[in-house]
């Protein structure tokens, strides 16, 4: 199965980003109130300069405590992001994820951000699978 196969089937392909130089506590707030686990920094929407994943903060929290909440995403967020297209398989992107140590993974199609999976996506896409191949 394909990753765009996995986008089909999710209930939003929508992708929340927040610009660089947002505090901590604004993307708290984004996080809790969308029920998600990241969020992808993005000056336009559609390119990616970063990810901020709910541990990245939680992290920070154990070792500075709320002072850290006043930070910008810009401190916090991973850089080098790992992403994938549309047209990976679902096996290499659950690989990525595990080998990485990360559960959200950016969609690009042309160096566009079109949508995120996570590890729960790609696992229940695979199971889907294996139950239709039974």
């Amino acid at each position: 199965m394909q990753v765009h196969h996995i986008l089909k089937s999710k209930a939003t392909d929508a992708v929340v980003t927040v610009a660089p130089g947002t505090p901590i506590s604004d993307v708290a707030k984004v996080l809790a109130e969308k029920r998600i686990g990241t969020v992808v920094v993005s000056k336009d929407g559609e390119t990616t300069i970063g990810v901020l994943s709910e541990r990245d903060i939680v992290r920070e929290l154990a070792a500075r405590g709320a002072d850290c909440l006043g930070d910008t995403v810009d401190t916090y967020m991973t850089s080098d992001v790992i992403t994938c297209s549309r047209h990976d398989e679902a096996d290499v992107v659950l690989t990525k994820m595990t080998d990485g140590r990360f559960r959200h993974l950016p969609i690009l199609d042309d160096g566009r951000l079109v949508g995120i999976i996570s590890i729960g996506d790609a696992v229940r896409a695979r199971i889907e699978e294996l139950e239709r191949e039974r």
